[in-house]
């Protein structure tokens, strides 16, 4: 049975992920930690992930390439893109893909508990809660 408050991080940035696996934690969720999108791929951990957390910009895969990789796997995990680039063309792009909300870097922890809580609520179901 999956854990329903299991948050998978992935940023190729080790400061960037270590710090928001902190905040993940103090907010009271479960969390692994990836280093890019493959390690998160070939992980039989992304199967119990009841929200994803990825950086928009990462070598090899971004962050809205590997949501589209596990929607075309069949595997819809509400997902979570930070980034510290905003402007308008990613914001469409990631809007496009269907990802569920974007929050920008300074993630405020607040904004995040309220994605996180609404994710864990509903893993597998539509998209409602772009921002």
């Amino acid at each position: 049975m999956q854990n329903r408050r299991t948050i998978s991080i992935v940023d190729d940035d080790d400061a960037s992920r270590e710090a928001l696996a902190g905040l993940v934690r103090a907010l009271g969720f479960e969390v692994m930690e990836f280093r890019d999108a493959f390690e998160f791929l070939t992980s039989e951990d992304r199967m119990s992930t009841s929200c994803l957390i990825t950086d928009y910009r990462m070598p090899r895969l971004s962050g809205v390439e590997l949501h589209r990789r596990l929607v075309d796997e069949g595997l819809t995990i509400p997902s979570v893109l930070v980034s510290a680039y905003s402007d308008h063309v990613a914001r469409d792009r990631i809007g496009d893909a269907g990802i569920d909300w974007f929050l920008p870097k300074p993630v405020d922890p607040k904004e995040l508990l309220r994605c996180l809580e609404a994710a864990c609520g509903r893993r597998n179901f539509g998209n409602d809660g772009f921002q």
